[in-house]
């Protein structure tokens, strides 16, 4: 075969492949479709959530509760609702739970934005009843056991051509839910350069009449007081980092069956849930006010255009622009731990691991999560004690605008902590913490130390 039908062969080939992958991710939203699903999934959360705490067949069609009750929405609401009035908004989520793109659904709802397109896993398109409201609800697909670059450029072009397009956004730059219980510390570059891209492009081809669409990033951090699928996410973590002296158990929640299972057991328990909406920030990191400026440390209004200008005119700056989504990664992860809004359970959980670190200095991790049930119990006086002393710094943290806190842990101790035992895991079959006469028990040390990492990040344990 001649060079010249060789290549030919090669680029026909690489159009098919790039094509394939494009009909695979894109989405089927149709407007009609979303408002009927918007409307029949909050209908039906609401209804589960009345037949579940209000006893009886009439609960179903009751207004006593709705998800309001069950999910507080903190932070810069309004901020957020405004910003989607003037630019494309891309929001930005800690990604804990398979429940939390169907909650962030929601929340978008609730708040009245108009609708955004994100990535959800290609499990979720098994059943054709939940790929019909994943469609609906501006969902493209993800498949991430694919890892080769085509598929990848094509993911992030999808991504790119919808904002420019002025589509508002959604992924989770953690790229995959938490495994260890952390706040994401290392975000996934790609589709959060796709933003800077499409800035950059808009700059290029906007013009007098027609000013280029800006673009804003807005951190939203989910509170659970326990994770349905921390046993086996944390024991994935920890074969992950301890090779082999741990084993992977399979994901429980790989089909629609299962997880439509796991929101009803959500729902089941009495536990409430916070999202907090972060204040909204440019390409670059810098906060943005109410009408969309960006402004400097000063609180001077800068011009985000000029980001990209080199001799005078809009360059292309590969280099740069890497560099540019490293500072905005950067400053994603500080306004989640900012926006974290400490529970109850994440604190008692802290205090205990951290308590049993001390007590055992010369053990590494895993030899520690290997401890026998006799030596992980604590006395409860000791407990409460190491756990006022970190209240109070979580308060200075506070006050600090470096943490965010949750009405309940301010009730007095006893009853904040009791509070946190109650919910810390409380779905698990095995608690990882519980209380017996003046003992805390701990049963469960691998999921203690999931809830634990919660409250990692800010220097707590050395008031420990």
């Amino acid at each position: 075969m001649a060079p010249d039908e060789a290549k030919n062969v090669e680029e026909k080939l690489l159009y098919e492949i790039i094509h394939r992958y494009a009909e695979e991710i894109s989405g089927n939203f149709k407007k009609n479709s979303y408002r009927f699903a918007r409307s029949f999934i909050t209908f039906g959360f609401a209804r589960l959530l009345n037949a579940t705490r209000v006893k009886g067949f009439t609960s179903l069609f009751s207004r006593q509760l709705d998800l309001g009750d069950k999910i507080h929405i903190v932070g810069e609401t309004e901020h957020i609702r405004e910003l989607a009035k003037r630019g494309t908004i891309v929001m930005v989520p800690t990604h804990f739970s398979n429940l939390d793109s169907i909650l962030i659904g929601w929340v978008i709802q609730f708040l009245g934005l108009p609708a955004f397109i994100y990535g959800a896993g290609l499990n979720l398109f098994n059943l054709k009843i939940f790929a019909y409201f994943m469609n609906s609800l501006g969902a493209y697909k993800v498949d991430r056991r694919k890892k080769n670059p085509v598929y990848l450029e094509t993911l992030k072009s999808y991504s790119s051509m919808a904002l420019r397009r002025g589509c508002h956004s959604l992924f989770f730059p953690g790229g995959t839910r938490s495994r260890s219980g952390h706040i994401e510390k290392a975000l996934k570059l790609g589709l959060l350069g796709t933003t800077i891209e499409a800035q950059r492009i808009l700059y290029e081809q906007e013009t007098t009449e027609d000013p280029a669409r800006k673009i804003y990033i807005v951190p939203v951090v989910i509170n659970y007081n326990f994770t349905l699928e921390a046993p086996s996410l944390i024991n994935d973590y920890l074969k992950r980092t301890g090779q082999e002296r741990y084993y992977k158990e399979a994901d429980e929640f790989t089909t629609s069956y299962k997880i439509a299972t796991f929101l009803f057991k959500f729902f089941t328990k009495g536990s409430n849930i916070s999202v907090s909406i972060g204040r909204g920030l440019d390409i670059l990191g810098n906060y943005v006010d109410m009408e969309g400026h960006s402004l400097d440390a000063n609180g001077q209004h800068i011009h985000t255009k000029d980001y990209f200008v080199s001799d005078g005119k809009i360059t292309i700056d590969p280099q740069r622009e890497q560099e540019y989504v490293r500072i905005l990664a950067k400053r994603i992860v500080d306004e989640y731990h900012k926006y974290n809004r400490v529970f109850s359970s994440h604190l008692v959980a802290y205090t205990a691991f951290k308590m049993m670190e001390r007590k055992n200095p010369k053990l590494d991790l895993y030899n520690l999560l290997r401890l026998p049930d006799e030596d992980t119990v604590l006395d409860y006086e000791e407990f409460k004690k190491a756990w006022k002393k970190l209240r109070r710094k979580i308060y200075k943290l506070e006050k600090k605008g470096k943490v965010s806190v949750a009405d309940h842990l301010k009730a007095k101790a006893d009853i904040a902590i009791k509070e946190g035992l109650e919910n810390v895991g409380m779905y698990h079959a095995e608690r990882p913490l519980i209380r017996k006469g003046n003992q805390v028990l701990i049963q469960n040390m691998n999921t203690l130390y999931y809830y634990h990492n919660r409250m990692e990040g800010y220097g707590l344990e050395k008031h420990i």
